[in-house]
């Protein structure tokens, strides 16, 4: 059976992931302020949107790790 080598790509996909999500964090915990002033339906689509949104830039990411090209042709 042959054993297949891990390409860089996937450790450094990996820590660019996690590198956006910590950020994306930081982001959203220092809007925190402003959003607890917001009616209360209003804050909770804040954090529901926000803690979707961060997919939008792991999926090219993640195309690039397992093709290394930026989007699927």
């Amino acid at each position: 059976m042959q054993q297949l080598k891990p390409k860089w790509r996937n450790g450094v996909g990996m820590a660019l992931i996690l590198l956006l999500i910590a950020g994306w964090s930081v982001l959203v915990a220092s809007l925190a302020p402003f959003a607890a002033r917001l009616p209360f339906v209003v804050e909770m689509l804040f954090y529901v949107a926000a803690g979707l949104a961060w997919i939008i830039p792991v999926k090219p990411l993640l195309s690039w790790t397992a093709t290394g090209q930026w989007r699927r042709r």
